[in-house]
C-alpha cells in the first residue's frame, strides 16, 4: 500500500463541500507531506501509514482557523475516511489520486 502521489480530496463539513488537495512524498523512510486549499499552503504533520490507514494532522486559518486530524483508508487509488477539529463533528473526506 502507498499513498505517495497527489491527491484531491473532498471534505464534507458543517458549511458545505471544500475542495483541497494533499501531496504525500517519501524521503529517507519518512513519509512527508502539504496541503493546499482556500488559497494557503500548509505542512503536514504526524504523517503516518499503517498498512492501508493513512493519519496526519494540519493547521489551516481558512476559512476558519483549526487543527485538523484526518484518518483515511487508502484502496487503490481512492481513499475514504474522516477529518476531526477539535470538539466539532468529524467531516467525510474522499479523495482521488491524481495522474491515474
Amino acid at each position: 500500500m502507498y499513498a505517495e502521489g497527489t491527491w484531491d480530496l473532498s471534505i464534507s463539513t458543517p458549511v458545505g463541500k471544500i475542495k483541497a488537495m494533499a501531496e504525500f512524498r517519501e524521503e529517507n523512510g519518512i513519509l512527508t507531506g502539504v496541503a493546499r486549499g482556500a488559497g494557503e499552503e500548509v505542512p503536514l504533520e504526524d504523517v503516518v501509514l499503517d498498512g492501508d490507514q493513512l493519519r496526519w494532522k494540519q493547521a489551516i486559518t481558512k476559512p476558519l482557523r483549526l487543527n485538523l486530524a484526518f484518518s483515511v483508508r487508502i484502496v487503490g487509488d481512492t481513499l475514504t475516511g474522516t477529518s476531526k477539529a477539535g470538539r466539532l463533528p468529524s467531516s467525510k473526506v474522499t479523495g482521488a489520486r491524481r495522474g491515474v
